[in-house]
């Protein structure tokens, strides 16, 4: 006969009922414990993870109050709020029914009992008990998962040949459940391109969970992704999920992946083998489905051959390899950047910026060292400290040492050369209608062969 998973915790004082009971339901569970001490409920509960209690009402001789039942309920509550308690009594006392029942009990059976009502009353209990196990596992799922969604998205851009490969390449890997690497230098976008591959996945309406290994002290790893239970050490004043089960079905992203020590690479790749993790305080594995989405600045080939990185827990997590170029390396893409990031700024403070196209010519050719993330926080500290309806680039690379000079058209000349005038024209013109040559043009009165005669005459 096949016995179905969970624990049962049978509390008498009378052995033979504890006898007899054990005997009939672990024919049915795979776990039933007993005992004829109450104060021992909190060592089974916390030691066993129980989910049902079959609980007496009375422990003191000739007592029928039901008071002492009512008050380990209380306590088996407090503990374990998912805990179903079923009460037993010899004495079927209706008013001690309800009493027990507004007080948390799940149900309520008298002494003696038929076998099958005690066999059909702890299923019911079961079914309870899961109930409340899957609303409690929601609720805290609820509350990480709006701790860890908290932020806007932010789309993934780029029109060069090198991005074309990589999105490519996305497309064709968010289409399965393999394990992905993303390296790159700082600022490339690793965590958009993870944000991309799980859009692009069977799991794109599921969780996409993201982590800093890089942030994550050793002392607080295994609670961070795996979860801890209540009371588990001294600060955990409630259960916490962990990242690896608030993914489940769908995206775990760890960044930083390098920054781990080899012993915490040891202990995520048992988690990825088994594919189950175990919460701190807790001694009952939760199985996981969870797609991994790993992303590093460093070489990891070099950590390898210097021991600071396993091979086997690289092999683990590469079985697909997105490289992400850096924005040297696509200078083609930079317009759209800036041009993203003015609107969207602009937008924020409330402002109505453009940007001179010469301006926008003079970022083109600068490095980026600290590539999109820099060019985006640039845009914005200029969004903040331009005055008037231009985009002040004075300010962007300041703080590398360069300098940026304000463009010459941004300047109202202060004579009346036509060659000046003119130039100073065509440069509103186009800041205008935000580089738009066709649309310049034809406000302009000239063709657009015309109007790039002069952005070449004037160099802009």
């Amino acid at each position: 006969m096949n016995r179905s998973q969970g624990s049962i915790l049978i509390v008498d004082d009378n052995a033979d009922i504890l006898t007899a009971s054990r005997l009939l339901l672990k024919q049915h569970y795979q776990q039933v414990k007993t005992t004829t001490d109450p104060h021992q409920i909190s060592h089974y509960i916390q030691q066993f993870e129980i989910d049902v209690v079959l609980l007496d009402m009375n422990f003191t001789q000739d007592a029928i109050s039901g008071k002492e039942g009512l008050y380990w309920l209380q306590q088996i509550l407090s503990l374990k709020p998912s805990t179903t308690v079923i009460m037993m009594t010899a004495y079927a006392d209706m008013n001690l029914a309800i009493q027990a029942i507004k007080a948390g009990a799940a149900d309520f059976i008298a002494k003696p009992w038929q076998n099958e009502a005690l066999i059909a009353v702890v299923a019911a209990a079961f079914t309870h008990a899961q109930t409340k196990q899957e609303r409690d596992n929601l609720s805290r799922q609820n509350r990480g998962l709006n701790n860890a969604l908290a932020g806007q998205h932010i789309p993934f851009l780029g029109e060069s040949p090198a991005m074309l490969q990589v999105f490519n390449t996305i497309e064709k890997a968010g289409k399965t459940d393999a394990n992905i690497l993303i390296l790159g230098e700082s600022g490339t976008g690793k965590e958009l391109a993870a944000r991309a591959v799980h859009q692009s996945s069977q799991r794109a309406d599921k969780a996409f969970i993201g982590v800093d290994m890089g942030s994550v002290s050793d002392s607080l790893f295994e609670s961070e992704l795996f979860g801890h239970k209540k009371g588990a050490f001294t600060d955990a004043k409630q259960d916490r999920v962990g990242r690896f089960e608030l993914a489940h079905n769908g995206s775990l992203f760890l960044d930083e992946i390098g920054n781990l020590p080899l012993s915490q690479q040891a202990k995520l790749l048992a988690v990825l083998q088994n594919r189950q993790v175990t919460p701190i305080g807790s001694n009952k594995p939760i199985n996981f489905d969870t797609r991994l989405i790993c992303a590093t600045n460093h070489n990891l080939l070099q950590a390898i051959d210097s021991g600071e990185f396993r091979q086997d827990f690289l092999y683990r997590i590469n079985t697909i390899e997105i490289q992400l170029p850096p924005l040297r390396e696509r200078v083609e893409d930079i317009p759209l950047l800036i041009q993203h990031y003015l609107s969207h700024f602009s937008q924020k403070y409330q402002r109505h910026l453009s940007i001179f196209p010469s301006d926008l010519s003079r970022l083109c050719q600068y490095r980026w060292p600290g590539n999109v993330r820099e060019l985006a926080h640039s845009i914005e500290r200029s969004v903040i400290l331009s005055e008037g309806s231009h985009l002040d680039i004075s300010a962007i690379i300041s703080n590398t040492g360069a300098t940026v000079t304000p463009s010459p058209s941004a300047q109202q000349p202060d004579n009346f050369n036509l060659q000046d005038v003119e130039k100073h024209t065509v440069a509103s013109a186009l800041a205008h209608f935000q580089g738009n040559v066709s649309h310049a043009a034809k406000a302009l009165g000239l063709t657009r062969g015309a109007l790039y005669r002069r952005l070449e005459k004037y160099e802009l």
